[in-house]
């Protein structure tokens, strides 16, 4: 099936990106989705933007070379407390808010604790999508989770960028997604592919995933890349 839809890339304005919110659009549009989720990091990561570029997203067009964007940030869990660094008044300027797990600004605990922590977050009702919870960074009870997306209806991400060789964690990135793609299937669960693209050309990259989607046959009706108003309906 052709994806429609990437719900988590940044631009240059997350620090460590390299292509414009203009290059990244005209790229999606080249590609043939639909919608692009441009979601730059939270405060807690250095060299990303300042809270005021948040404040300003209402001067961009959510259209643009025919596809719609969804324009939001990578918020950080700080704690198994499920702290995060964005307070709710600013989530509710955007669109579409994902959450996630960074090395740089997490306070680790028990496996127990960092599961509570994360469910806490997907509990919050600003919270769309959890982004890359098999990337290795934290241990995480992935069945309490996927239980958790289910009750919640908070999306788990599964991240092509998470596997790439470069990554450090890939070892474990690549067997923990694999343990959350046969959990979803087991709960009839979605799942959003996301390819955490820090440049233009990356959008809608998911070819560390296809191999797993192939592993364990995960339905093509759980993808919600593949499926434009389940997606929106879900967010």
């Amino acid at each position: 099936m052709n994806t429609k839809a990437d719900l988590h890339t940044h631009t240059i304005v997350s620090g460590h990106a390299f292509s414009s919110l203009q290059e990244m659009a005209k790229a999606a549009s080249e590609k043939r989705l639909e919608i692009l989720g441009i979601t730059e990091h939270g405060p807690s990561i250095p060299g990303t933007c300042e809270l005021i570029y948040f404040r300003n997203l209402h001067v961009v067009p959510r259209q643009m070379y025919g596809v719609r964007l969804l324009l939001g940030c990578e918020i950080n869990i700080l704690d198994t407390d499920g702290s995060l660094d964005m307070t709710d008044d600013m989530m509710s300027l955007l669109d579409i808010r994902i959450a996630g797990i960074h090395g740089i600004c997490w306070k680790p605990g028990t496996e127990d604790k960092n599961t509570e922590g994360v469910i806490k977050v997907m509990n919050n009702p600003f919270i769309n999508i959890i982004s890359h919870p098999g990337d290795g960074t934290a241990k995480l009870n992935f069945e309490e989770l996927v239980k958790a997306s289910k009750s919640s209806g908070t999306i788990l991400e599964i991240n092509n960028h998470s596997l790439s060789p470069a990554r450090t964690k890939r070892e474990k990135a690549i067997p923990n997604s694999l343990e959350l793609l046969r959990l979803c299937k087991k709960y009839e669960v979605p799942v959003i592919l996301g390819s955490d693209a820090h440049i233009s050309f990356q959008i809608a990259d998911y070819s560390h995933l296809y191999p797993l989607l192939a592993q364990t046959e995960f339905p093509d009706e759980l993808i919600l890349n593949y499926n434009v108003p389940k997606l929106l309906a879900m967010l």
